[in-house]
C-alpha cells in the first residue's frame, strides 16, 4: 500500500494544493495503519470499517487524545475516499467512521495592552530589532499565518495603499491590511537594515537572516519566543497566538464575523458556505476602524 499513499500525498501537493505540513500528517496517519496491518497480516482487500474501527482504538490506547483521533479520522477518510475513486477499492470502508467531537477550546490571546508594551520593549537600535519588531507588527497587523509571513516578498508588499499579497492555504492568493504602525516598522526595517543582511545576495523575500538568506519557519518562532521573554511575557508565545489575538481584537472591537473570516483567508469547506466578499477598500476601512494599531 506504500505506493498508494505515495500516490495521494502527491495528488495532495499537486491537486488539493494542501500544505506540506499536511502532507507529512497525513502520510504519518497512514504510516501507522500499514505498521497496523502489517502486525496483523492484512491486506488491504481485506480492511473493512470493523477493522479501521480498531485500528483507531488501538491509536487511542496509545495515547492519541480526542482531537488527534478526529485528525485520524478525517485522514482515513478522505485517503479511502480517493482509493475508491481510483478504483483501488471496491468500496470506502471508511465512510461510516464518525469523527469523533473534541472539546472545542477558545484560543490564547493576548490584550491590546499586553502587545503595546511587548512591541515597545524591542530596542529598534540593536542588531535585527527593526527586522524582529516588523515581524510581530505584520503578525498582528495581518493576521497572517506562519507559512505567510515567511513566504512574503518583496514585490507583493503595496506600500502606497497598505497591503500585502499573501499566498495561503490551499495556494489560495489573498490580500491583507497593514496597518499604519506595521507599515512604519516594515518600512524602518526595509530602509535601515535589511540592505546590510541582505548583502550582495538577490533574495526578494521580505525577512532575512543574518547570512541574508530567507528566514525558516523555526527561526520565526524562536524569535517571536525570545523577544516575548525579553519583555518578560511569562506565558507560551508562538507565532499564531498573534494571529488569534488579530481576530479576537477586531472581534470585540465589533468587527463583523464574516469580515475576519476574510481578512484571515479561511477558505474551508465548513467556512465557504457563509463566505462574504469584502472589496479591498471595505477591507482597508474596517481594519483602519477596528483594529488597535491600525
Amino acid at each position: 500500500m506504500n505506493g498508494e499513499i505515495k500516490r495521494f500525498v502527491r495528488f495532495l501537493a499537486t491537486e488539493r494544493g494542501l500544505s506540506e505540513a499536511y502532507q507529512v500528517s497525513v502520510a504519518q496517519t497512514l504510516t501507522s495503519l500499514v505498521a497496523w496491518m502489517e502486525s496483523r497480516k492484512l491486506l488491504l482487500a481485506e480492511i473493512g470499517t470493523s477493522e479501521l474501527a480498531g485500528f483507531l482504538q488501538t491509536r487511542k490506547s496509545e495515547g492519541l487524545g480526542a482531537s488527534s483521533i478526529r485528525l485520524t479520522t478525517i485522514h482515513l477518510k478522505i485517503f479511502f475516499r480517493w482509493l475508491a475513486a481510483k478504483n483501488y477499492t471496491v468500496m470506502d470502508p471508511a465512510e461510516p467512521l464518525m469523527s469523533s467531537k473534541s472539546e472545542r477550546k477558545l484560543p490564547l490571546t493576548l490584550s491590546p495592552a499586553d502587545i503595546e508594551t511587548w512591541f515597545d520593549s524591542i530596542p529598534t537600535g540593536d542588531l535585527l530589532g527593526r527586522r524582529d519588531l516588523a515581524i510581530l507588527e505584520l503578525f498582528y497587523s495581518s493576521g497572517l499565518r506562519l507559512a505567510e509571513l515567511c513566504a512574503a516578498r518583496l514585490e507583493w508588499m503595496d506600500f502606497e495603499e497598505g497591503f500585502l499579497r499573501v499566498t495561503g492555504k490551499g495556494n489560495k492568493t489573498r490580500q491583507v491590511r497593514v496597518g499604519t504602525k506595521a507599515k512604519a516598522a516594515a518600512e524602518d526595517y526595509l530602509k535601515n537594515e535589511r540592505p546590510k543582511l541582505v548583502g550582495k545576495k538577490t533574495t526578494s523575500h521580505i525577512f532575512i537572516g543574518i547570512r541574508g538568506g530567507s528566514l525558516t519557519p523555526e527561526r520565526i518562532r524562536q524569535i517571536v519566543k525570545k523577544r516575548a521573554a525579553m519583555a518578560g511575557i511569562e506565558s507560551a508565545v508562538y507565532p499564531h497566538l498573534l494571529r488569534h489575538s488579530f481576530a479576537t481584537h477586531l472581534l470585540e472591537g465589533g468587527a463583523d464575523l464574516r469580515v475576519i473570516q476574510e481578512l484571515l483567508g479561511h477558505a474551508d469547506i465548513s467556512t465557504t458556505q457563509i463566505y462574504t466578499h469584502v472589496s479591498a477598500k471595505g477591507l482597508k476601512d474596517i481594519h483602519r476602524k477596528f483594529h488597535p494599531r491600525a
